[in-house]
């Protein structure tokens, strides 16, 4: 119970220090409260990037490997020549392996037009239009607000049908619910069967924004766009374990070595991609902006621990008689080293929670797609952070204060 009561008061000598000598207090939390500010912010940022990529791959589906001409690597920027002169995958490639894969759940074809004018009456917008086979649901998320999604024999038929996002809803349908009504699409009648939730754009856009989607049977987008020769995207639904998928990706491999035709020392001339190594390859580059913020604010840290401890040796000269006094009175040695300590720790405190709060004002700026958010994890590192920089500021100036000798101490002038 002593040992508590000498702490409060240890903690209220320290608050009254720290009033007493106000600009002081400020000048010397202005360096933690910059490497705080530096540090969380850039943590807050790399965060809120990832979380809003993970959403935007999501769109892509989960457990989904994708049978593509250009891989979804860094590599291919270089060697562009090598993947540019391999062939597009085709429909009969789809039909292919859907008919033949024992390890995957759902297979699509799908391909797609951007900006293609979509009108109802006078109402016309620049749409996104995606033509896909039935299994598209299983393999990337459709939620629906109104209707329904397309049957087997709407796509098998290659019918006009379509499923629009929210934007075209509103744009072309104002005021009215668009399910059961018309639409154009290269001056063809499409009759709306669904209506997908209001989504919003995403960082990265790796289907498309969801809220300018219209959704066609593949039949139906082949006549409209395709040329002789289509190119596809094919999406590939493995089982929800990562062996199964590398069962999938390696059956995937065979069945397309086999159908194109390539000897066993040839390459192969089709890239396999998977949203989960795209989001690996971000990641690297989020590792190396989260060692940036950390070197940048721990030089601002440095300089404001540094001034912190300055501080702290100005405050030990100038209350060397009163520390005699109270040591000449019977107070302890951990006594006046909780003093002082409590003292740093608090100042540093102060400095981070300042630097925190200007992270949390900057939440608010809006940066269109990107939505910064706080975290309590963020928030518990800077004051981690904070508390272990005001103890090892201030664990010097308090352990001579505490190491004082009293009659010595109270001559001091």
């Amino acid at each position: 119970m002593k040992f508590l009561r000498q702490t409060f008061e240890s903690f209220r000598f320290a608050w009254q220090a720290l009033r007493s000598n106000l600009l002081r207090t400020l000048l010397s939390l202005l360096g933690v409260t910059v490497g705080i500010f530096a540090i969380i912010a850039v943590f807050t940022l790399v965060d809120s990037l990832e979380r809003n990529i993970r959403d935007s791959l999501n769109f892509i589906g989960d457990k989904v490997v994708y049978v593509q001409k250009w891989p979804w690597t860094f590599e291919a920027q270089a060697q562009w020549w090598k993947y540019f002169q391999w062939p597009e995958p085709s429909y009969k490639e789809y039909r292919f392996l859907s008919e033949r894969l024992e390890n995957a759940q759902a297979v699509v074809a799908t391909d797609g037009k951007g900006r293609v004018t979509v009108k109802n009456g006078n109402n016309s917008m620049a749409a996104l239009i995606i033509g896909t086979t039935f299994d598209y649901d299983k393999i990337s998320d459709v939620p629906l607000e109104k209707g329904r999604y397309f049957t087997q024999q709407e796509v098998d038929n290659a019918r006009n049908v379509t499923i629009i996002g929210s934007d075209i809803a509103e744009n072309l349908f104002p005021g009215q619910d668009p399910v059961g009504k018309a639409l154009k699409i290269k001056n063809m009648n499409f009759m709306v069967i669904g209506l997908q939730q209001k989504q919003g754009e995403s960082l990265i856009n790796v289907s498309g924004n969801p809220d300018v989607k219209c959704l066609i049977p593949y039949g139906a987008f082949a006549k409209m766009f395709q040329s002789i020769n289509p190119s596809i995207d094919i999406a590939i639904k493995g089982y929800d374990s990562d062996e199964g998928l590398v069962e999938l990706e390696s059956e995937i491999r065979g069945l397309l070595r086999t159908r194109r035709g390539l000897r066993p020392v040839q390459d192969d001339n089709f890239s396999i991609n998977r949203p989960e190594a795209l989001a690996s390859a971000i990641s690297g580059i989020f590792s190396v902006l989260t060692i940036a913020g950390w070197v940048i604010g721990g030089f601002s840290i440095l300089i404001g621990g540094f001034g912190i401890a300055n501080i702290m040796f100005v405050s030990v000269k100038e209350r060397t008689n009163l520390i005699g006094i109270q040591k000449s009175l019977g107070a302890k040695n951990y006594f006046i080293l909780f003093q002082f300590l409590f003292e740093a720790v608090l100042l540093s405190l102060v400095g981070g929670m300042a630097g925190i709060f200007l992270v949390y004002l900057l939440s608010f700026m809006n940066l269109g797609s990107l939505d910064l958010q706080l975290t309590t994890a963020n928030v518990m590192l800077g004051l981690g952070v904070s508390s272990v920089i005001g103890i090892l500021s201030g664990i010097i100036p308090a352990f001579t204060a505490s190491r004082l000798d009293p009659v010595i101490a109270i001559r001091a002038k």
